[in-house]
Order: C-alpha cells, then sequence, then structure tokens
C-alpha cells in the first residue's frame, strides 16, 4: 500500500503544481490526471517487478535488459508526464527539462526500497 500513497503523492503534487500558479491550468488537465490515475496500478505493478524505473529526466524508462511489455502504456504515462512538465515550466517561467529532472530527483527521494532508478550519469542502479 504504501507504494500506492507515493505515487497518489506524486499525481496530487502535479495536479497542484499545475493548477497553483494564480488559478490558471491549461486545457486537458483533468483528463491527464485521470489517464495517470488509470494507469497507476500497472505502473506499479511494472515497478515492483523490476521491469521499469524511473529515468533521470522523469519519466519511465524499461530497465535494461527487461521485457519491453506494455510499452504503449509507459508512451502514454511519458508523454502525460511530458504535457504536466510543460505546463509548470511555463508556469515557473523554466524548461521542461529542468522540470522533469526536479521532479526525478523528487520521485528518487520517494521511491520504495528495490526499485530501479537512474542516477545523473546514466547508471541503472535498485534503492
Amino acid at each position: 500500500m504504501r507504494k500506492y500513497s507515493v505515487f497518489y503523492a506524486i499525481v496530487a503534487l502535479l495536479t497542484v503544481l499545475i493548477f497553483s500558479a494564480e488559478g490558471s491550468c491549461f486545457a486537458g488537465a483533468n483528463d491527464i490526471k485521470a489517464r495517470m490515475q488509470e494507469r497507476l496500478p500497472k505502473i506499479v505493478q511494472m515497478k515492483t517487478a523490476g521491469v521499469i524505473g524511473e529515468n533521470n529526466m522523469g519519466y519511465l524508462e524499461f530497465v535494461p535488459g527487461a521485457a519491453r511489455k506494455e510499452a504503449d502504456l509507459i508512451a502514454a504515462e511519458n508523454n502525460d508526464r511530458k504535457s504536466v512538465y510543460s505546463a509548470i515550466a511555463k508556469q515557473q517561467g523554466t524548461t521542461e527539462q529542468l522540470v522533469g529532472e526536479r521532479r526525478a530527483i523528487q520521485i528518487g527521494e520517494k521511491a520504495s526500497t528495490g526499485e530501479w532508478l537512474q542516477d545523473t550519469s546514466g547508471k541503472w542502479y535498485k534503492k
């Protein structure tokens, strides 16, 4: 259950960041939130199985050597994350890349033991 709470916290944080800047939001934010919540159980399952991990840019990636099942699911999640990062970057006057890198750090700090993460040099490790 702890894994679900961490990921729900991430989704909640993204939602707050999207809606917080002077009440503004971007079109489709509710749709993105719903899609991310719908995918969450499968993503948690894939992380637990060691199939995917969080890269150093704030996106999901298949762990080297893992079977690339559910590639469409991962691509959809990453596309939604890209939209969220882009909206946050616009609100904060920064770049999408910087927002992603910051999220990668936050995700890494909250990741559960045994989850795959990528360090800043691109090396994969288990937390």
